[in-house]
């Protein structure tokens, strides 16, 4: 693949990193449902913004099946319908394998304007499947929750990216 100009050249990903990040966002979002503000609709879904940046970065690694696995085990925390956030994150995890290459090409600020459709997505789907099983309506702040996790694209990559990053060479004679 060829690479933008100054696009640093990345060591490869453990894999015990990708899913420990997967789990981590995923108790993160176990415990924000718990925390202060529960279940507010306009609150990020973490778990998401760590599938789509993997999905991204590793789709090889991070396919369907892990997101519709997750998606589970997060259906079984809320106590929800079962499979709302599957669909959801399947969904998600398809559409961000598919534009995974074009996104690579464009700045991070820049991706999480690319990105914001796919999240913009996944809560309609959410809401769609909610609302055919009879749910209530969560609110207008819910369209604030894929702005949010657009928001935080920028610093999932920041920390995500930061144990692949080589150490600067010293040896002006070897550039990678």
């Amino acid at each position: 693949m060829i690479m933008r100009p100054g696009q640093q050249l990345l060591l490869p990903a453990n894999p015990f990193f990708i899913w420990g990040s997967l789990i981590g966002a995923m108790l993160l979002n176990m415990l924000q449902n718990m925390g202060f503000w529960g279940r507010a609709a306009w609150s990020p879904d973490l778990l998401a913004v760590v599938l789509v940046f993997w999905a991204v970065h590793q789709p090889q690694r991070i396919g369907i099946g892990g997101a519709f696995v997750l998606g589970l085990l997060m259906d079984v925390h809320q106590g929800g319908l079962l499979g709302q956030h599957a669909m959801a994150y399947t969904v998600l995890s398809f559409f961000a394998i598919t534009v995974h290459r074009r996104l690579l090409w464009f700045s991070v600020p820049s991706q999480a304007a690319q990105v914001f459709p796919l999240f913009a997505v996944a809560h309609a789907v959410d809401l769609g499947v909610r609302m055919l099983s009879g749910g209530t309506f969560p609110g207008v702040l819910m369209a604030l929750a894929p702005v949010v996790e657009a928001a935080l694209w920028p610093v999932a990559s920041l920390i995500l990216l930061a144990p692949q990053l080589r150490a600067p060479d010293p040896d002006a004679n070897r550039p990678l």
